[in-house]
């Protein structure tokens, strides 16, 4: 549901490709031109995976006992991120596809993690969130969402509510404009954002589906994100060009949208002619419900 280029196809291939740039048995740490492009400010591991639905960002995270996965799916292009405390092995998941549900729920269990809650960013229109699946795999498990979005979770999210996973929380912050039921998750030392479709690498959100709240967006990014110290990662939930992770001050300088004043940003916005996204029709009816129709 993103702002869409042309070039999906190949990108999806340069991302496929980039994300698989080193092999070992043991993985390899990004080289500093590496460091830079994929994954700034953090530690990165980059490790072979075996099908292409199953391409991810393995990092050390900054931040003391914290666990972080960056995951992907391949047809959506959509990331998913596991967190977890390292000392409790309690976990949340941050935007999971229904594609692949198998591969993380494997994750999961190989890395002795407890899963506690799977929240959605937004009520998503490219993919079917996996979120309901899950749960009806793993007991206890909880979902979350923004109540503004109109879905149904076990959580209805509001501004400043905290998930909480072991020593460990991310703080909700309403970033609405994409759509009106958006969150970024902010973690507790404000060392990483999770945007959704809100703030993108370059870019930002599409909004030109009723009631159009181009104005909404421009100010909840300023007004939410680029208020976060220059050093946070942010962690969009897509990226077109195969990169995984922007900070606070870069998108601040570079975002070609964001430096604009309101009305230049209003009138790219309204100019940028998008198709209608492929799952749309199937994918909102089916995230309403948490990605099933019986939860």
């Amino acid at each position: 549901m993103c702002s869409v280029i042309n070039r999906v196809k190949p990108v999806q291939r340069a991302l496929a490709l980039g994300l698989r740039l080193r092999t070992s048995t043991e993985g390899l740490s990004c080289t500093a031109a590496d460091s830079r492009r994929f994954c700034p400010g953090v530690r990165a591991v980059l490790e072979p995976l075996q099908a292409s639905s199953r391409r991810c960002c393995s990092s050390m995270a900054s931040t003391k006992g914290l666990f972080f996965r960056q995951l992907y799916e391949l047809e959506s292009i959509t990331y998913t991120y596991l967190l977890a405390d390292t000392e409790t092995k309690e976990a949340v998941i941050i935007d999971p596809v229904l594609e692949t549900i198998d591969r993380d729920l494997k994750l999961i269990h190989e890395l002795g993690l407890s899963l506690k809650v799977a929240v959605n960013t937004h009520c998503h229109a490219d993919h079917i969130t996996s979120t309901g699946q899950m749960k009806k795999r793993l007991v206890g498990l909880k979902s979350a969402i923004s109540k503004f979005s109109g879905a149904s979770a076990d959580i209805q999210l509001s501004e400043g509510d905290k998930i909480k996973f072991g020593k460990q929380f991310l703080t909700v912050r309403e970033t609405p404009g994409h759509t009106n039921g958006c969150v970024t998750l902010v973690l507790a030392d404000q060392s990483m954002a999770f945007t959704g479709d809100a703030l993108l690498i370059r870019g930002c959100g599409r909004t030109d589906f009723p009631p159009r709240w181009t104005y909404t967006l421009y100010h909840s990014i300023h007004e939410k994100i680029f208020t976060l110290p220059d050093h946070c990662l942010v962690y969009p939930a897509h990226d077109y060009l195969g990169q995984t992770v922007s900070t606070v001050a870069e998108e601040r300088k570079f975002n070609p949208r964001l430096t604009k004043n309101l009305e230049e940003f209003v009138n790219i916005m309204n100019n940028l002619n998008l198709p209608k996204p492929d799952k749309i029709d199937i994918s909102l009816p089916a995230n309403i419900v948490c990605g099933v129709h019986d939860v």
